[in-house]
């Protein structure tokens, strides 16, 4: 039984130790290892608020980008249909997707600033979760679906 409880506490402080993570050039990394959507969502598990702001990041990404695609993807079937056949080149295909593709710009605009601001805030949680064995211990009981537990703190 103390070996088993060893090995638990052994295991809780490296998961605990948290890392920063960087964004540079549109990547996140952690330790200097790419981190993916997924994995990114992972780690800002923690941090409700910076894990919120990624989220709808990726969101605004998403929707840009479909709208992005979407007009551009108009437009050239418009071109190519008006450049194989008699049909008047521009129809309202051509305007829908430009405007398609102008309205994907304000929509995928503030998306890095809101990752990095996600990084950040996901960031200063770290420093502010720093404690100190003697003055800060806690030892609390806490419950959720798998039943009770103990939750030490330091």
């Amino acid at each position: 039984m103390k070996q088993l409880f060893l090995i638990l506490t052994i295991f809780g402080f490296s998961m605990s130790f948290a890392q920063k993570l960087e964004y540079n050039n549109g990547k996140i990394y952690q330790a200097g290892e790419q981190l993916s959507s997924f994995e990114t969502k992972k780690v800002m598990e923690t941090d409700l608020k910076a894990l919120h702001l990624f989220k709808k990041a990726k969101t605004k990404e998403s929707l840009g980008g479909f709208l992005l695609g979407l007009g551009i993807g108009g437009t050239v079937a418009d071109l190519a249909m008006g450049l194989t056949s008699d049909v008047k080149y521009p129809t309202g295909i051509t305007y829908a997707g430009v405007g398609l593709m102008a309205i994907s710009i304000p929509i995928l605009s503030g998306r890095k600033k809101m990752v990095q601001e996600s990084v950040d805030i996901y960031n200063q949680g770290l420093k502010d979760e720093k404690k100190t064995l003697g003055d800060n211990f806690e030892l609390n009981i806490v419950n959720n679906s798998n039943g009770f537990g103990i939750q030490i703190n330091f």
